[in-house]
């Protein structure tokens, strides 16, 4: 099974890309990187002279992203970046927290020295991108620690389950620059999730694994509380809060 997030751009296993992969892909980064913030409409003749390309395989890129659950389109009415929200973040957190328990549950069971060798390579990768902050490489790498694991527990439906949810969370990880802290803390975090699977130990597998959902849900939710009140409050203070 191909990795997650290939339509990043460094992030394909598979060879050339077709022009509808290649729109999916650019589209994608615009998306995770905040210059196509959500609510933003998807114009084709717009999204075609930005990326030089014709406007078929705009179309194709679209209808990839809409599978994936980060554009939506209604006939007739056009397609927009779906709308970010505290529901949608709470949902899409709840969902992970019930699909990557059962996966690094199933994981940490039968985790082998092979599957140490990779997550422990993406795992250092995203340390190292992290340090030299490297936003698109580290996101790829912190993909690839995960469904290193995800993957280990031998069902393949469960890791295709969680690539669409993994996506749309993807898209609030918002662009500030991670603090030095901040980076050992989830080196930390993903270290025990890590020792707890070479560990085969189910129980401490979970626990790790939700401790680290549990942070950077609450990091997250706390910067859109924080943007919210700044709308509220006019372009003064939401530059203040920035």
């Amino acid at each position: 099974m191909s990795g997650p997030l290939e339509l990043l751009p460094g992030g394909g296993r598979g060879g050339r890309r077709t022009l509808a992969e290649h729109a999916a892909a650019e589209l994608h980064q615009l998306i995770l990187s905040g210059e196509l913030p959500s609510g933003t409409p998807l114009r084709l003749v717009e999204l075609a002279s930005r990326l030089e390309m014709s406007q078929m395989p705009i179309r194709e890129g679209l209808r990839r992203l809409e599978a994936l659950g980060l554009v939506e389109i209604i006939p007739h009415r056009g397609a927009w970046v779906r709308d970010l929200s505290l529901d949608d973040l709470r949902d899409t957190h709840e969902t992970r927290l019930a699909l990557e328990s059962l996966a690094v549950r199933a994981a940490a069971e039968q985790f082998s020295d092979e599957d140490l060798q990779t997550a422990a390579a993406a795992l250092a990768e995203h340390l190292r991108l992290s340090r030299a902050e490297d936003s698109v490489g580290a996101r790829q790498a912190h993909a690839d620690f995960h469904f290193a694991i995800y993957r280990a527990g031998g069902s393949q439906w469960l890791a295709r389950a969680i690539e669409p949810v993994w996506q749309n969370s993807e898209r609030y990880r918002f662009g500030s620059r991670p603090t030095a802290f901040l980076i050992e803390r989830n080196r930390a975090e993903h270290q025990a999730i890590l020792d707890a699977c070479v560990a085969r130990d189910p129980d401490a597998a979970e626990r790790a694994l939700r401790n680290h959902l549990a942070g950077a849900f609450q990091r997250i939710t706390e910067t859109m509380t924080r943007r919210a009140e700044g709308d509220q409050h006019g372009p003064s203070k939401q530059k203040e809060t920035s």
